[in-house]
């Protein structure tokens, strides 16, 4: 894998939107938090992205890989958006490192949606290693929606992965692209072809749980009233894991929406548990 920061500039904003941060991220992901915006280099491409570090920082930290979903401008994090989100996660004390996927920095490269753009997730590993704070020995991933679909794909080609957080993840394309949503929408923008049969199951991690690593520690978020990614997906990827003798905590929230807004509180409180669970905790 190849990959570099080629533009790095710290996020700054207005004491407006500080305190917008602060009302709805709290007052930690301000104050103890660092959060960049970069260009980086995967593959031939260069991409943009985040990367958020604790405000001090006194010993190796633990990296977070974190998948955005949506596609093209949908879904994309702005700066406001990044400051909040990974000042948050940051806060918590660790290392936040976050791909827009290719496409996202002048048209360079093009989505896929779970295909070769899989490599700008699987680049900002070797770019987190270039940090002599990161404890390279303990990673975490997570995924939101489409970004669930780029944590399993990722998962499947790399297992240095202690614990993964899934949230209204894509586990099954084909039902995903049942009826008329937002998921085959942008599916159908993508591609602008019939997509084959072998594309389908090659983005449908329900298909190949058994090739998912074994150690890693899966926590399963998702809404109960999910009208973009139906909460079966996730009830039958986690039989599946049942099955496969998987570590899985499952979670499917009464009436929450695909965005769980009315459940923020109680899901940072699951993810940071579950990251300092098997990120923090000794073996």
């Amino acid at each position: 894998m190849q990959s570099k920061i080629i533009e790095q500039e710290i996020i700054r904003l207005t004491s407006q939107q500080e305190k917008m941060i602060i009302s709805g991220w709290g007052e930690e992901s301000i104050l103890n938090s660092e959060v960049y915006k970069i260009v980086y280099q995967s593959d031939e491409y260069r991409v943009r992205g985040y990367f958020a570090i604790p405000q001090n920082i006194e010993a190796k930290i633990p990296a977070i890989i974190w998948n955005r979903g949506g596609a093209l401008n949908r879904g994309y994090i702005d700066e406001f958006s990044a400051r909040g989100m990974f000042g948050l996660m940051a806060s918590w004390g660790y290392a936040v490192f976050a791909s827009m996927y290719r496409g996202s920095f002048e048209n360079e490269g093009k989505e896929e949606f779970g295909g070769a753009d899989v490599n700008d997730v699987l680049n900002l590993i070797p770019l987190a290693e270039s940090f002599d704070f990161i404890d390279t020995v303990k990673w975490g991933i997570e995924g939101w929606s489409r970004g669930g679909l780029m944590t399993y794909l990722t998962l499947l080609k790399d297992n240095r992965f202690k614990c993964a957080v899934l949230n209204g993840a894509i586990s099954d394309l084909r039902e995903s692209l049942n009826g008329q949503n937002r998921i085959k929408e942008l599916f159908q923008h993508i591609f602008k072809r019939e997509v084959t049969e072998e594309e389908l199951d090659d983005r449908s991690p329900i298909l190949f749980t058994k090739k998912l690593p074994q150690e890693t520690k899966y926590l399963l978020l998702h809404g109960g009233a999910d009208e973009t990614i139906s909460p079966i997906q996730t009830l039958n990827i986690a039989e599946k894991f049942s099955e496969e003798n998987k570590n899985y905590k499952l979670i499917i929230y009464e009436n929450g929406d695909h965005f769980l807004k009315s459940y923020r509180k109680e899901v940072d409180d699951e993810r940071r548990k579950w990251y300092d669970k098997y990120l923090k905790e000794k073996d």
